[in-house]
This record gives C-alpha cells, structure tokens and sequence, in this order.
C-alpha cells in the first residue's frame, strides 16, 4: 500500500490518502491545481515535505532511484534518452507481444523515436514503465492524445495490471476514463483533494 501523510510542495496544502494494492484512484481538476505537482512529488523527482511510504517504508529511507522502480511516474509528455526504440526497454521485454497490445504495430521496436507521433509515444512510454517490480504508477494524462480505440485498448492493458495487484493513481480529464477505470476519484482545488461520489 502506498501511504501519503501530509505530502505537500509549493501550493499543494497536505494530502493524506492510501492507495491499496489493486486499486486506481483518478484525479481531476483544472490546469496549474496542482496534479502534476503532486505526481513529481511521490515519485520523489522534486523535493516535498510529509511522508510517502510504500507497505509502511519511507520513500526518505531509501535511495531515489530504488523507490522510483516501485513508485513510477509516467508523465504527459516522457523524456527520450536513445534515438531508437529498443534501447528503452529491458532485454526481456517481448515487444512483439506487448506494441500490438497498445495497438502498436510489432515493428515500431527498431524505429527511431522522431518517426513516432505523439500518441505513439504515450503508448511507448506507458509500455516502458511496466517493469518488473514496479508497484505504483503515476500516471499523468496517459492517454490524452490517443483515438478512442487506442484509449480502449491501454484502459484494458491498465485494467489488466491492477488484477495483478499494481495501484495508479492517474491524473485524467475524462470524467467517463475515471469511471470505468477508478475505484474512487478525486477533485484537486485550491491545492486540496476533494474526494467524488460515485
């Protein structure tokens, strides 16, 4: 379970919240609130204060790049440190199985990454944080760019992950997105989270 006592940072008022194994918590709210922000700050990519804490250990308590393969964070627009696509991903990633999945053509592995659209890569960038050990994404507008297929069929990859036992907590626009996917949504105003009825 990821655990958030007090997280705050700039104008982001403290948050507590839980995220349980297996479960996608949504949040809206409009542009600057304060998602974004706080996204960053549980991937411990920028300083915070408060505590997050995965099954009860402190992200303080453990080198950032080893709380960040547990706790990824996938933003709206992802960095790109090789120009082909391949070196992206692990050895043992198949990704003649898992592109077509996200409605990638197979072949997309050895492209350069300047040939992909910006919904493609989403999609890449979405496939390359679904590494072995990751517990909680943190997902930023995953599939803002995409066509209604292509959103359907990273809905379903997602749907799939949080069966295996993976939590999100997704920043999405979509009111209908949070309803097929959240357990519980949430509303980000003036720097606090308002929790949604059903």
């Amino acid at each position: 379970m990821l655990t958030l006592r007090r997280l705050h940072r700039l104008h982001l008022h403290p948050i507590d919240l839980d995220l349980h194994d297996g479960e996608c918590v949504a949040l809206s709210g409009h542009s600057g609130c304060g998602k974004s922000v706080l996204l960053r700050a549980l991937a411990d990519l920028d300083p915070h204060e408060g505590e997050a804490l995965l099954d009860g250990q402190s992200c303080a308590s453990m080198p950032a790049p080893q709380w960040r393969k547990q706790v990824t964070y996938v933003p709206a627009e992802s960095g790109w440190w090789d120009d082909m696509v391949r070196p992206h991903f692990l050895p043992e990633q198949d990704l003649a199985t898992l592109l077509p999945r996200v409605g990638l053509a197979a072949a997309a592995a050895d492209w350069p990454v300047a040939r992909l659209s910006t919904g493609e890569r989403q999609r890449m960038a979405l496939l390359r944080a679904l590494r072995p050990g990751v517990r909680v994404l943190l997902l930023d507008e995953p599939t803002s760019g995409l066509d209604p297929d292509s959103v359907l069929k990273v809905e379903a990859l997602l749907q799939e992950q949080l069966a295996q036992g993976m939590s999100i907590l997704m920043v999405t626009h979509s009111p209908e997105q949070a309803m097929r996917l959240a357990h519980r949504r949430f509303r980000m105003q003036d720097g606090c989270l308002q929790e949604l009825s059903t």
